[in-house]
């Protein structure tokens, strides 16, 4: 092997590293998935959901605890999708799965006036039907390829959008109350994600209903997401730091903080008011990313 290609291999190793630490500490801290678990993971062919089953296959060989993966592709039977290359990818690798085939890609083009975005019937149609097969196939987790700069999106279109300090959660349960979705990819950076998709070769098959919608809000959200991080090394850190340490006392929701009922009772407290303190802060790239995560104790092979 000559220099470059163990420079190469060098980059893939310490690349791979990284995200399979920041999925195991995901994983550990929210714990995501369990003894006995049979996880979901809905494969789209896109960058992120390819990188998730990689990583997630990856640490099933050295997790201490049991559990099986059934990777789930729905074909909504878009014009021109290539249905044949999930199915080839999926079974060079031997992973169980299912693709599932569902004409969404009719009912939306019937019903959303052209010209206007499709994403919101189009998730909509597509988290039915996925939970639908979770049910069938007795998942007990369905795992989603969203990474950090999707939750961070999510954040500002809800602040900017929606009126709500409100983002996307590594775990909750689903909407209809029957499923736990995870998001172990909830510490990754999207461009470890894209380069490591890259190295890997993944067959990436593009969303062409989505792809046609150029002024979508995330992609401008997005856009400027990305500007800042060119910009201004560590916002991006230093953003999700602050979604992982929440002062309630601090912010203006009276259903979140008791602000009616305080009272002045002499105690002194650290989430008191100092209301006559300049307000100081640190530097981005100083700051720990993940300082206040949660601390599970599960990881005893260093990985989850």
């Amino acid at each position: 092997m000559n220099d470059p290609e163990k420079k190469a291999q060098y980059n893939l190793n310490k690349l791979a590293k990284r995200l399979r630490h920041g999925v195991g500490d995901a994983i550990n801290d929210f714990n995501m998935i369990e003894e006995g678990d049979r996880i979901m993971v809905c494969l789209s062919g896109g960058k992120d959901s390819y990188t998730l089953l990689d990583i997630l296959l990856n640490l099933q060989k050295s997790a201490p605890i049991d559990f099986s993966i059934v990777a789930v592709n729905l074909d909504q039977k878009q014009p021109g999708f290539p249905e044949h290359i999930l199915p080839e990818y999926l079974q060079s690798i031997g992973v169980e799965y299912r693709i599932v085939e569902e004409d969404t890609y009719s009912i939306v083009k019937a019903i959303i006036p052209e010209g206007k975005t499709t994403c919101s019937l189009c998730s909509r149609l597509r988290r039915g039907i996925l939970y639908r097969v979770a049910e069938e196939l007795g998942a007990t987790k369905i795992a989603l390829g969203h990474h950090r700069d999707d939750i961070l999106e999510t954040l500002l279109l809800n602040m900017f959008y929606g009126g709500k300090l409100k983002g996307m959660p590594p775990k909750l349960v689903s909407d209809n109350g029957k499923h736990v979705v995870i998001r172990p990819l909830a510490y990754c950076r999207e461009k470890d994600i894209e380069r490591y998709a890259e190295i890997k070769q993944f067959p990436i098959i593009p969303c062409n209903l989505c792809g046609s919608q150029p002024n979508l809000q995330r992609q401008v959200v997005g856009d400027m997401l990305r500007d800042w991080d060119k910009r201004f090394p560590g916002r991006l850190e230093t953003m999700f730091t602050a979604m992982c340490n929440v002062v309630p006392s601090h912010l203006a929701d009276p259903k979140q903080f008791d602000f009616v009922n305080i009272r002045a009772d002499g105690v002194a407290r650290e989430d008191g008011d100092k209301a006559f303190d300049k307000e100081s802060f640190s530097d981005p790239a100083r700051i720990n990313i993940l300082a206040s995560r949660p601390v599970a104790g599960l990881n005893d092979c260093g990985e989850m």
